[in-house]
């Protein structure tokens, strides 16, 4: 998956809902109440609880659960 792709697929993230997950050799990381950081000059995928930033591996990424 490429960071547009990951991008996308997290668009709906607006504080509302939590976010799941699963990367390659790795346990669950779990977002709760995840909000997309727009995009930046940086161009890493972000995402935050409102207290943490958390930058995803588009790469990585085996499964998300939005819910």
């Amino acid at each position: 998956m490429t960071n547009d792709q990951l991008r996308k697929a997290l668009g709906e993230l607006n504080g509302e809902r939590d976010a799941i997950f699963l990367f390659d050799n790795a346990q669950e990381c779990r977002v709760d109440n995840a909000m997309l950081i727009p995009a930046e000059d940086d161009n890493l995928v972000k995402v935050s609880d409102g207290r943490h930033v958390f930058i995803i591996d588009a790469t990585r990424v085996n499964w998300i659960r939005i819910g």
